[in-house]
């Protein structure tokens, strides 16, 4: 899944870019979500939603044809986009705001930083213009990045990295850890980086104990492993 975020002052245009983005990126075949930084409440007064949430309910859901979930309390980034991989498979996510965050980005104003890609006047932007755009974003926007800073990459770190990717001068794939990573581990809903070397044994024992478990009686196309210990020893 690969991010990228359009940053920009209020009404400089990033939801015109944002939309023009999402249609080109769904004419080419790719699922598409998207994330906005914004700055009213989420809700409407005096629906029944709303009133669940006065209530005092810390988590509301809302569903019909469509489902919307909505959290009392406000979430980092980072978890947010680590949520929606249990939600949906996307390709894409398109981040409206955010401009501190380490994605690439596409400018609407004169901001710029080590991460942005190009600066646009969502305005004027005629159709080849924006299919070049796309062009770009498909080349040199990536993911998210385990911040363990190997260096088996090349590279100082993770950060140097995605720059390097934002300049077009190397690929995602460079980055070992998101190439061999085949297990995912979790404590307190953070997520532990592991080498190739770790999670190659962590997944061979967990494998190995459910060969045991008659699990091949089980009709399922899906093959993911999923594992959730409580642990209640505060160790």
């Amino acid at each position: 899944m690969k991010i990228i975020s359009v940053v920009g002052t209020k009404d400089t245009g990033k939801t015109v870019l944002v939309t023009k983005i999402i249609e080109k990126l769904v004419k080419r075949g790719f699922e598409v979500g998207t994330i906005k930084h914004v700055g009213h409440e989420l809700d409407v007064e005096g629906k029944d939603t709303w009133k669940h949430k006065e209530a005092g309910a810390s988590m509301v859901v809302g569903t019909n044809h469509e489902t919307f979930f909505h959290l009392k309390d406000g979430l980092q980034l980072d978890h947010i986009l680590e949520l929606t991989k249990y939600l949906k498979k996307l390709d894409y996510i398109i981040i409206e705001g955010f401009k501190t965050s380490h994605y690439a980005k596409i400018s609407v104003t004169d901001f710029e930083d080590s991460y942005t890609l190009k600066k646009v006047d969502p305005f004027n932007i005629n159709d080849d213009k924006l299919e070049s755009l796309v062009d770009m974003i498909e080349e040199r926007a990536y993911g998210m990045f385990s911040q363990m800073n190997c260096r088996d990459c090349g590279f100082k770190g993770c950060d140097d990295l995605a720059q390097s990717i934002i300049r077009g001068e190397t690929k995602e794939d460079e980055c070992h850890m998101k190439r061999e990573k085949n297990v995912e581990l979790k404590v307190g809903g953070i997520e532990i980086p592991m080498n190739p070397f770790v999670q190659k044994f962590v997944k061979n024992t967990v494998v190995g104990m459910l060969k045991a478990l008659k699990t091949s009686q089980i009709e399922t196309t899906d093959k993911t492993i999923e594992l959730m210990i409580k642990n209640d020893d505060n160790r």
